[in-house]
């Protein structure tokens, strides 16, 4: 270490000549075999710059950075970008969106109106400013609005209450918004003139006060005078744009019109035509699109129709141009009326560079080199089948699937398991099906009865008769609440069967001398579900490889900020007739290998709203970047092992990671879990991110089996209560014993016939400790991947409306 004082040579030191080796110079080079050592260090050449060029070069760094930003101001509404999308968002039942639009509308004579009939918006165009902007309304209770509207809005425009700001149900949507990524917003408080100065200076102090915490740095626009909104206006096309990177790197568009035409074989499936501007990246119409809500889709052409916002539009004979276009009628919001010779054909699909639709491998069942059996061992077989046939009593109209599962007297004590081992018997959910189906088909008969009365007002006697249905649903999570409880006191912990052996009803298991350093083979047992996924030999490298591709190279298509319509092929009917009911219609283009089925893990935390106990294998609602989804996940640990310990609730306090069968989705992107309630609300549980797509993630489940000591003496005691036969304690006998104290030990050797085990410890075992024996086991997420997610129920603002909309929906 050099003193602080101590000279250091300075760039004017003198240096020496190296020494020559003379004859053995050559020889030295020839054993480098044309090897350069390196000379400098990148660090070190930047050192060697003198002060005059760092600053040159931070100022030229710092300039580019600046003109970039501009650069992307100026395009977005432009003449040659897509116009400026603003989504308007009303946080408050009071929030005049109405009042807000017709305000916006209200401009000086420059400002062009071009109203939409089924989108709920309107388009703002201004030649003298060359600027575009196009507003859309999404009502905070309708959640898949809002959220794919955000996906794609180049700003957020928040209606706040002047008094409160914002309801529960803004509350809400603001939660969703801001796990799954906020672009650039506004707040908006239009209203409030009719309070005196005074105290409509108070009421501002007090919005200001409650969104501090919500909006840091926000600035509060009021919006009761065609001047303040052009403020607005003005802040909206010269606010920094914050980046969402998951749209970023895909080319995404807004349907602006769209028709369907049927296809030939059936009127249900047909060719979807979408028109819209062209967002993000470039748009390649081989790649595969996702229409969010609806699933992926290959396009067959796209085409170049004229720009409906054009800042300076084409004035076609005959027909007068004023400066407030009326509003079209239906056909013509949908896209039908465009001239067909106008209409250009920018590209049409190869089916040699097209991405295939599919999702899943189709497995070889003789991959396994397995031979077909022999005709002996199928007789074998068949005498087994035979052997095991049982006579059984059954009710009259039972199916012989049904009475496979009714069991005799003398069975019910074996057919008792444990609740915690779901994966273990299949069958128990099974069961639960032919029951649900039973349950269901009987209410079914109840229903005409119900049917023929008619009620039209929500009486005090309905409520009491629905109430026991209420009861049972506040048993039925008392339970559960119950089961959390339990899990957190005693963590995996399970009795150990009485009827069944403990090595037969373990069977599965196998024990670790360590959790964190005993190897454990990723391919070892893999389900069958695992021969249907794609898996990538280096995620990350992929990843870097197609993100540098994206940065790079230049994509031949649809540029950013034109307007096209798109041919999607093979899309069912629903989908027009989703957005003729005026919901969103969005696009997203999928990168390379985006379609293919794989195992997500997602790192999630609870929501501090959400209390109630979620289960795993529990089906929930997935919104992860642009894709929605149901599915039943795992929950595990997230550390940095190459094991990680199943996790049987969601903890409120930790990070958990989440692993479903779900589409490859390269991060990052968001994502947020939903429970969906029985009356159809979608409650949001966690939110998080995309951790990795690796199958080769294990996830152990752990089962803990309990002891008591019985006779304590030196280093030794006698356990019982483990086992209740002498074979399981020679079957366990391999495997290491610890205590809830710390203590270590093994079994030496079983005693008597009835499960009681001398045991070995490594130092004084207490009297009120308790020897535990620790098994795992692999798990696998269950293949319940569904695309389809139902709509939720509006978000009601009020208990006494929820009341009515329970009652009605029932």
């Amino acid at each position: 270490m050099v003193a602080a004082g101590a000279h250091r040579p300075g760039p004017l030191k003198q240096q020496n000549k190296a020494h020559k080796g003379g004859k053995h110079s050559g020889s030295s080079q020839r054993r480098a075999g044309g090897r350069v050592s390196v000379k400098a260090q990148p660090r070190r050449r930047l050192r060697d710059l003198s002060r005059v060029d760092r600053r040159h070069q931070a100022l030229q760094l710092r300039r580019q950075r600046k003109e970039a930003v501009l650069a992307e101001k100026r395009s977005l509404g432009s003449r040659d970008g897509p116009p400026h999308l603003v989504v308007l968002v009303p946080l408050h039942s009071r929030a005049a969106a109405h009042d807000t639009l017709c305000l916006l509308q209200s401009q000086d004579s420059a400002v062009v109106h071009v109203d939409e009939g089924r989108t709920g918006g309107f388009a703002l165009l201004c030649p003298r400013l060359k600027q575009r902007w196009h507003f859309v309304t999404a009502q905070a209770g309708d959640l898949h609005a809002v959220l794919d509207l955000a996906k794609v809005a180049d700003s957020l425009l928040f209606i706040l209450d002047p008094a409160d700001g914002w309801d529960s149900v803004g509350e809400h949507c603001l939660s969703c918004l801001f796990a799954q990524g906020l672009p650039s917003y506004a707040l908006a408080v239009p209203g409030g003139t009719d309070l005196p100065p005074k105290k409509r200076i108070d009421a501002r102090k007090k919005l200001a006060k409650a969104i501090e915490k919500r909006f840091p740095e926000a600035k509060l626009f009021p919006l009761n005078t065609e001047q303040e909104s052009s403020l607005l206006l003005r802040h909206l096309a010269t606010q920094k744009q914050r980046h969402l990177a998951f749209r970023d790197r895909r080319a995404h568009l807004l349907a602006y019109a769209a028709e369907f035409v049927p296809g030939q074989e059936s009127d249900l499936v047909g060719t979807l035509k979408v028109s819209g501007f062209v967002r993000g990246q470039t748009l390649d119409v081989n790649s595969l699109v996702h229409i969010v809500g609806h699933g992926d889709f290959q396009m067959s052409q796209v085409d170049a129709p004229p720009d409906p916002l054009s800042l300076n539009p084409r004035v076609i004979k005959g027909q007068k141009r004023s400066q407030d276009m009326e509003v079209q009628d239906d056909d013509s919001v949908n896209g039908t009326d465009e001239m067909e010779e106008d209409v250009k054909v920018l590209m049409k699909a190869d089916p040699n560079k097209q991405e295939s639709l599919q999702s899943e491998v189709v497995p070889d069942p003789m991959e396994g080199e397995q031979t077909w059996p022999t005709e002996e061992e199928l007789q074998e077989a068949e005498a087994s089948l035979k052997a095991n046939r049982r006579l059984v009593k059954v009710p009259k109209g039972t199916s012989k699937y049904q009475a496979a599962w009714i069991v005799d007297d003398g069975e019910e004590g074996s057919e008792k398991d444990d609740d915690d081992d779901e994966e273990d018997d299949i069958d128990d959910d099974m069961m639960e099906e032919a029951v649900s189906q039973e349950g269901e088909s009987s209410e079914e008969e109840e229903e005409p009865a119900e049917e023929e009365c008619e009620t039209m007002t929500v009486s005090e006697c309905l409520r009491d008769d629905r109430y026991d249905e209420k009861v049972e649903e506040d048993e039925q999570m008392l339970e559960r609440y119950k089961q959390e409880r339990m899990d957190e006191m005693f963590p995996d912990e399970v009795d150990t069967p009485r009827d069944v052996p403990a090595r037969v009803r373990f069977q599965k298991y196998r024990g670790l001398k360590s959790f964190r350093t005993s190897p454990w083979d990723p391919k070892e047992n893999l389900p069958r579900d695992y021969a249907r996924i794609f898996q990538f030999q280096d995620f990350s490298r992929t990843r870097k490889h197609l993100f540098r591709q994206i940065e790079k190279e230049d994509t031949e298509g649809a540029s950013v900020g034109w307007y096209v319509t798109l041919h999607v092929c093979n899309v069912p009917v629903s989908v027009m007739e989703s957005f003729k009911e005026g919901k969103p219609l969005i696009l997203f283009s999928l990168l390379p290998h985006e379609q293919k089925m794989s195992v997500l893990n997602f790192l999630v935390r609870r929501h501090p709203s959400n209390s109630e106990p979620v289960r795993a294998k529990e089906e929930l609602i997935f919104h992860c970047g642009f894709r929605r989804f149901r599915a039943s996940p795992l929950f595990s640990q997230h550390t940095s092992a190459d094991k990680h310990k199943l996790e049987r609730f969601l903890r409120p306090d930790a990070a958990l990671v989440v692993t479903v069968y779900a589409p490859i989705t390269f991060p990052p992107a968001s994502v947020l879990l939903f429970k969906q309630r029985s009356n159809g609300m979608h409650d949001l549980i966690a939110t998080g991110s995309l951790l990795s797509v690796d199958p080769d993630r294990i996830v152990v489940k752990r089962l803990v089996l309990s002891g008591h000591p019985f006779k304590i003496f030196t280093k030794t005691a006698v356990v019982r209560y483990m086992f209740f036969n002498r074979e399981d304690v020679m079957w366990f006998k391999p495997v290491e014993l610890r205590t809830k104290w710390g203590r270590r030990g093994h079994i030496k050797e079983p005693l008597g016939t009835h499960g009681h085990m001398k045991c070995h410890f490594d130092g004084q075992l207490k009297s009120q400790d308790t020897v535990l024996l620790n098994l795992y086991k692999r798990v696998f997420p269950k293949w319940t991947y569904d695309p389809h997610v139902p709509e939720p129920v509006p978000w009601v603002r009020s208990e006494s409306a929820l009341l009515v909309q329970e009652v009605e929906m029932e």
